[in-house]
């Protein structure tokens, strides 16, 4: 058997095992997917806003959090990181207008959003701390969603569902179906106790564990991941309100999104480098969380790989079958070479994107959107065979990034 063959049917195998898990999720759960858990016990909140140059956002952030109907949210911190725009003089403003919200600045630019975070933490004492990135919305019911999942005394952090705010660009747009998707498969790895991120759009942390893990790992350029990972070693849980929803601004063009996906893929090599001794040794992380990352990581720079190393070989068989008929003066193509019959490795990668077209309409259906448009069935399948695409080149340049030495935001 042939080497690609091999790598094919590997390829085939993990696929279809994953989405065999993710059914199994689905339908032993489709009940409770999406259902709050109510409140029974009255917990404190304080919220930490990290900003940084955000005075286009930073105001819409702040009254987010104002219209929250969760009654026990008492503080609303926000920490600007020696911004060069009017971010502080806006937040100012907001203080002293509203005695909920506490101006707070870093002595010096820490140069990531970690660094301001940290430094609103020291400000806390409540029983919980939630942090919001100062571009993104929460809904008015997405905290009080979010509380009643505290009753689980393993369960010490929560998040919600991430949406996004504007689908202008054709990127937006893109990342709009990609943050539905995200969301629905977050919902299902909470039912195993296997959510792997706390994104910053919105997290909220019981404060005592939060403070027994250090904070946040500045020296990591995803710390949502960072902590999430440290969370899920020492034996906690992480939980997933579905129905609480947040829209945060997504990158509006190429450059941007590319720069994002960037930082994301060089802070999970961080993480992975971080917890590597816990691999197939340390619960859900080490056994499933672990696992799913290199897996899907490999998958992507194994496929570029082949996809890249076919590509050339075509080009060159062609060049060489190409030149060698026009200097014969014989055909390149005959009748007798053309194989109509059904190939079983291409069998099974049709199967494999139907399925996962199947899953990404059921994904996109529990969206549960504000003004939502449904998809059209163009755009999905430019998401699936285009958008997708990128990600083992984003990888690898990641990956080449990484091993340079780059640990900047």
């Amino acid at each position: 058997m042939e080497f690609l063959t091999i790598v094919y049917l590997v390829y085939i195998f993990i696929a279809l095992y994953f989405l065999c898990i993710f059914a199994l999720i689905y339908f032993q759960n489709k009940k409770n997917l999406f259902s709050p858990k109510k409140i029974t016990k009255e917990y404190s909140l304080d919220i930490v806003i990290p900003c940084y140059n955000k005075e286009k956002n930073v105001s819409k952030t702040i009254q987010s959090l104002l219209d929250s109907d969760y009654s026990y949210l008492k503080k609303i911190f926000v920490v600007d990181d020696c911004s060069t725009d009017n971010s502080w003089k806006i937040i100012k403003r907001f203080a002293e207008k509203y005695s909920k919200v506490i101006a707070l600045q870093t002595p010096k630019n820490t140069g990531r959003a970690s660094g301001a975070k940290n430094y609103g933490a020291k400000f806390v004492d409540a029983d919980l701390i939630g942090f919001v990135d100062a571009d993104s919305y929460p809904e008015k019911d997405a905290i009080k969603n979010m509380i009643g999942f505290f009753d689980d005394e393993k369960i010490v952090a929560v998040t919600p569902t991430i949406l996004v705010e504007k689908t202008k660009t054709f990127i937006e747009k893109m990342q709009s179906i990609e943050y539905r998707i995200i969301a629905f498969t977050r919902r299902l790895l909470g039912c195993v106790d296997a959510i792997y991120v706390t994104p910053g759009p919105l997290a909220i942390y019981k404060k005592p564990i939060f403070d027994e893990m250090g904070c946040f790992d500045e020296t990591n350029l995803t710390e949502d991941i960072e902590i999430t990972w440290h969370f899920v070693s020492k034996g906690y849980k992480v939980g997933m309100s579905a129905s609480s929803k947040v829209y945060t601004l997504a990158p509006d063009n190429f450059k941007e999104w590319f720069n994002q996906r960037l930082r994301w893929n060089i802070g999970g090599i961080q993480t992975i480098n971080k917890y590597k001794k816990a691999f197939l040794k340390k619960g859900m992380l080490g056994y499933f969380v672990l696992p799913y990352f290199v897996l899907a990581w490999l998958i992507g720079i194994f496929g570029l790989s082949v996809l890249i190393y076919r590509t050339i070989q075509r080009i060159f068989l062609n060049y060489l079958s190409t030149s060698y008929a026009i200097g014969a003066q014989t055909a390149m193509l005959t009748l007798r070479e053309i194989n109509l019959t059904p190939n079983v490795l291409i069998f099974f990668g049709i199967t494999i994107f139907i399925l996962s077209f199947v899953f990404t309409m059921l994904a996109l259906s529990y969206s549960q959107e504000k003004d939502f448009k449904k998809s059209g069935l163009f755009r999905i399948l430019i998401y699936m065979c285009v958008y997708l695409l990128a990600y083992p080149i984003i990888l690898a340049t990641s990956m080449y990034k990484f091993f340079r030495g780059r640990r900047s935001w």
